[in-house]
């Protein structure tokens, strides 16, 4: 029963990645059939951020009143109507409407998702959880990409996700059963049933720190993705049709580097994990701050991908030791909307410092959000009483 509830929760970090990278490859096509200028992404991109950190600082009174899986069932069930939403939308305050159950439906299946596989399940497969959501977030364009090429245009590529989407909302709730199995890989319980409020949530010790550390990574992570192409054409002199390949390196340093790190977690602490990333992290920004060339721009995107692999996914599993199982569906709540924040904020703050004083900045700036994360991090480690041994 547990291997089948896994499936179906691998299922759904497949399901949780499909949507996130649609926007940006659909919106070439988008804004030129609904007539509104290319700048308008933005408008749905915040919309739809917005949506997920209601709902992300929502999810442990919603887990709490509902379960995990019937939040997931309901948060898929969301995304799939919005998803459908965009494919018949034909203006732009239509696809303004349906960003709002799109946003709402994806912060309440990850926050939920990851704090079930955080109490239930062992750090391996937390890791390789998220590896399946690269496994999505790849996928998703792709079969965008292929409508477009056979010339059904963007809104059959949202339909065509939409009713993946749907099918997996069916898959959850006919599973429902299962959520109430306890996997036994964990001795992790929670035994408080009053949802916390988000005073009460901020102010436990560590929260803030975790906070600050994850809004770090997620903003290293975004704007890593968004800029690196840019970076390497008009700094490292590489050609866009190249520059776009190298950038897609990226994901798939991290990709695999969360499928390996599966296996790292079985001799390796999370907070181990935390830190060997933040290691290979570091020697990436150097290889791309140093004059090693075209090589070096591409070996240094490789490993800030590999760097990336294993953060997040350690840092959530670690939660509920951190903070209890009691209270960990309201920190990951936070924990979420604070990831949300960063990677809305601070991907264009770097697009402003790269206008006025050049796209040069790009490892530095990395560097900078890299520094603080382990400044935050170490304290979180250090409030927790788990930061002594680095071994």
């Amino acid at each position: 029963m547990v291997h089948l509830l896994l499936s179906v929760i691998y299922l759904s970090f497949i399901s949780l990645g499909l949507p996130d990278s649609l926007l940006g490859a659909a919106w070439p096509s988008m804004y030129q059939s609904l007539g509104v200028p290319i700048s308008y992404s933005g408008v749905i991109f915040f919309l739809i951020s917005a949506g997920t950190v209601v709902s992300s600082l929502q999810s442990d009174r919603l887990t709490r009143r509902l379960g995990a899986g019937k939040l997931t069932a309901i948060s898929v069930g969301m995304t799939a109507a919005a998803l459908l939403g965009f494919s018949f939308s034909r203006s732009f305050w239509m696809l303004c409407l349906w960003a709002i159950p799109y946003g709402l439906g994806a912060g309440s299946v990850d926050a939920a998702l990851n704090n079930y596989v955080a109490i239930h399940f062992t750090s391996r497969h937390m890791s390789w959880l998220h590896c399946m959501w690269g496994l999505g977030a790849s996928l998703g364009p792709y079969i965008m990409g292929a409508t477009l090429v056979w010339g059904a245009g963007w809104p059959m590529g949202y339909r065509v996700i939409g009713a993946m989407q749907l099918a997996l909302t069916i898959v959850i709730v006919v599973s429902l059963p299962l959520w109430k199995t306890k996997s036994g890989a964990s001795s992790r319980k929670a035994t408080c049933q009053k949802a916390l409020t988000l005073r009460q949530t901020v102010g436990l010790p560590g929260v803030k720190a975790v906070m600050a550390a994850f809004f770090c990574y997620c903003a290293l992570e975004q704007t890593a993705s968004l800029w690196a192409s840019s970076y390497l054409v008009l700094q490292k002199g590489i050609p866009a049709q190249t520059a776009a390949s190298f950038a897609s390196l990226f994901f798939i340093g991290m990709m695999v580097g969360r499928a390996l790190c599966g296996f790292l977690t079985i001799k390796l602490k999370d907070a181990q994990m935390v830190r060997l990333g933040q290691g290979i992290l570091a020697v990436g920004i150097a290889a791309l701050l140093l004059p090693l060339g075209k090589h070096g721009a591409l070996v240094g995107l490789i490993l800030i991908g590999l760097g990336c692999a294993p953060i997040y996914p350690s840092i959530i599993h670690a939660t509920p030791d951190y903070f209890g199982a009691d209270q960990s569906q309201a920190v990951i709540g936070v924990q979420m909307a604070s990831a949300y924040i960063g990677n809305c904020l601070m991907p264009p703050l770097f697009g402003l410092i790269a206008t006025h004083i050049g796209i040069s900045m790009f490892p530095l700036y990395l560097l900078v959000l890299w520094a603080f994360m382990i400044f935050m991090h170490e304290l979180l480690l250090k409030s927790s009483g788990k930061g002594v041994s680095y071994v």
